[in-house]
């Protein structure tokens, strides 16, 4: 096996003798300990892998050093450590390759308290690793020295199997594209839907994953979806209506009465992906689907008894959003990168063209930060790619899962404290995904076995389950392929059909909850809301979306597995329309239903985090902090009892001004910097 050298920047104080001053001379490291340095003054690393870019110094420095080990480990190199008391600020950078190509494995900045730093990363034996810390963040006084610790701990290996499963073939599921799970009917309960020509045929969900089968007949020419299906309450009946996409246009089939009828527009589109998605925000769900050969293509759902649909396709007609402006768009992926409450664009890209990330900066504007990213990678080959919080760190990650040559790993560097937009880090190498050799078309992401961290299921007959570490592991199922994912027995764990093949997961020990959405202002499903759950493990995010990976139609539910813990201290659903909805001491194991507001008007809140007063209140309301709690308030929204925004406040260091209110009761709920939100009640007089 070929030697690879791996180089991992760091800011280090070596023991006993000072670091050399340039990579190819790095101080060797002989093991686990605490190591001291003096001043950093050697080559300072220019290509920086931790967050804040590159050293803006009067004299950027820095020092290196290097480490071999003897076995397999999971390093950690931190300068959290009584040693340094104060703390120092300090900056690490990790790298593969050689002195003359470095490439970044990981690397952080303000990882420990006091912005002191914390890296951790798996080790292979016998494989050199370089490190060198720069000295970005280095005063005066604190450039006198300090000191650092490496430790080793034993890899993670995870069970043989995680999660197994019962394969049962259902032979009524015999539409010619068996491509959906889902609600059909409104109950929060996981359905199949086929289509056919001409026919829909729904097995929907009974007690004890019984099912029951009707066939609804769909009159006139329809596209079939050979590319892709989404779903979503079109009309907002309560009833779950289909896009269709194909090589030469869409379909939908829509639901009217108690049947369905079919709308095809006839604009050409090479369809991939298709989804629903609020676009504008308007409460109705759009139409939208990548464009193989063209820009990408949209419709408006112009809402009332008939859902009129306008066209758009980007960056051609006058007014159309800006989301793509070539062809070779595959996967459309909506979701909040920056968490900034609104839904922003991941695109795979198959036919050479890097991936592209669009951030959505409100009013239709979406502005390509691709490069601002560094997403935007070459040669890459992608039909989807799987983007959830895969490190729990409560922002969304993205693993480009390639349908031909290699994966990469990108790991979400968003800071919430500035109004800049950091790059992703490729933490691809020492992952598992580098060492993945499996390519296909489609990937998804859901937490499989309920540990309470995302795993992927994609190609080679296996899923890539979390090791919580941001490391995967691959573990084999025979004849396992991707498909539609939902809980197609109710017991909380996820299902998958593949064709008329059903693998029914054996549930584990590990807890679940599910969360089912009905939207009031916003869209029914609550398309495009993001829920946070909060407990022993911290907090697990899952964004709404109605198509994932490049195919098929799953579960508009969220799923969330919690592992062992016993309870779950808050669940908060933010809406579309900027509601928020907040349950305390939820129990595990159930379906949560949320209905848009729901929160808002009940008898009393205990936010635990702040009073208000004076309350009632005729002018301005003062806001007092519980001083044992270790948080910064950050935003404030003011919400009537009907559920609509009154009131948007930014700078909380001042009284907030409620004097144009009318009198009545309402909802103050403020948000920290770690977007985790308290509500309580107050009265305008």
């Amino acid at each position: 096996m070929k030697k690879i050298t791996l180089i991992i920047t760091l800011l280090f104080m070596v023991q006993v003798s000072i670091a050399q001053n340039s990579c190819t001379g790095a101080q060797v490291l002989s093991g686990p300990g605490i190591y001291t340095v003096g001043v950093i003054n050697g080559t300072v690393p220019t290509l920086i892998c931790a967050d804040n870019g590159a050293n803006t110094q009067p004299n950027p420095a820095g020092e290196w050093f290097i480490y071999t080990p003897t076995a397999n480990h999971t390093v950690t190199v931190s300068t959290d450590i009584a040693a340094n008391t104060p703390r120092k600020d300090t900056r690490v950078h990790i790298y593969i390759g050689t002195c003359a190509a470095l490439t970044c494995l990981t690397g952080n900045d303000d990882g420990g308290s006091d912005f002191s730093s914390v890296a951790s990363f798996n080790v292979t034996a016998g494989t050199s690793y370089i490190i060198a810390f720069d000295n970005m963040w280095l005063n005066t006084v604190q450039n006198t020295g300090f000191s650092f610790q490496l430790t080793e701990s034993a890899v993670v290996v995870p069970p043989v199997i995680p999660i197994t499963y019962n394969v049962q073939t259902i032979a009524t599921v015999n539409s010619s594209y068996n491509l959906c799970v889902t609600d059909m009917n409104g109950d929060r309960i996981d359905d199949i839907a086929g289509v056919s020509a001409n026919n829909l045929r729904v097995h929907q969900q009974g007690a004890g994953g019984t099912f029951t089968i009707t066939d609804y007949p769909v009159a006139g020419t329809s596209f079939m979806p050979g590319w892709s299906l989404a779903g979503g309450d079109f009309n907002k009946d309560g009833k779950t209506d289909l896009i269709l996409g194909s090589g030469q246009g869409l379909s939908v089939w829509k639901s009217v009465g108690t049947g369905y009828t079919s709308i095809t527009p006839g604009d050409y589109i090479f369809c991939q992906r298709t989804n629903f998605a609020d676009l504008n925000n308007d409460g109705n769900l759009d139409i939208f689907s990548c464009h193989d050969i063209a820009p990408n293509c949209y419709y408006l759902n112009g809402g009332g008894a008939t859902n009129p649909l306008t066209f758009y396709q980007s960056n051609v007609t006058p007014g159309a959003m800006k989301l793509g402006i070539g062809g070779g768009n595959y996967a459309t992926l909506f979701t909040d990168f920056d968490n900034d409450g609104d839904t922003d664009v991941f695109i795979s890209k198959c036919s050479g063209p890097p991936c592209e990330l669009h951030r959505n900066d409100g009013n239709g504007v979406y502005t390509d930060i691709s490069a601002l990213a560094q997403i935007n990678v070459t040669p890459i080959q992608t039909w989807s790619s799987a983007i959830g919080d895969f490190d729990n760190d409560g922002d969304m990650d993205i693993i480009i899962t390639a349908s031909s040559g290699s994966h990469k790993y990108f790991r979400n560097n968003l800071d919430t404290t500035n109004s800049t937009e950091e790059a992703f880090t490729n933490i691809t190498v020492g992952s598992g995904w580098d060492t993945n050799t499996s390519t296909n078309i489609d990937n998804v992401t859901y937490d499989f076995d309920n540990d309470g961290f995302l795993d992927v299921l994609g190609g080679g007959n296996k899923i890539m389950f979390n090791q919580h570490n941001s490391t995967f592991a691959s573990v084999a199922y025979s004849g396992i392929s991707i498909g539609a994912v939902g809980d197609l027995n109710s017991d909380g764990f996820l299902d998958i059909l593949n064709g008329n093949t059903v693998r029914y997961a054996v549930p584990n020990t590990n807890k679940w909850l599910k969360v089912g959405l009905q939207g009031t202002q916003s869209n029914i499903n609550g398309i495009g809301a993001r829920i946070e759950i909060y407990g022993a493990w911290g907090k697990q995010i899952r964004d709404i979306r109605s198509g994932e990976g490049f195919k098929y139609m799953s579960s508009l539910n969220a799923h969330f597995g919690i592992g062992q813990a016993t309870t779950i201290d808050q669940v908060i659903v933010r809406w579309p329309s900027g509601i928020i909805d907040t349950y305390t001491n939820v129990t595990p194991n159930q379906m949560l239903l949320v209905v848009e507001g729901a929160t808002l008007a009940v008898n009393s809140f205990n936010n635990g985090a702040f009073a208000l007063y004076p309350n009632p209140v005729k002018d301005v309301i003062n806001i007092q902090l519980d001083t044992n709690l270790n948080v910064t308030l950050k935003s404030a929204l003011v919400y009537d009892l009907t559920g609509k925004v009154v009131l948007s406040v930014d700078d909380l260091t001042q009284p907030i001004n409620v004097e144009k209110l009318a009198t009545g009761t309402y909802v103050l709920s403020i948000s920290d910097e770690n977007n985790k939100s308290y509500s309580q009640k107050f009265i305008k007089q």
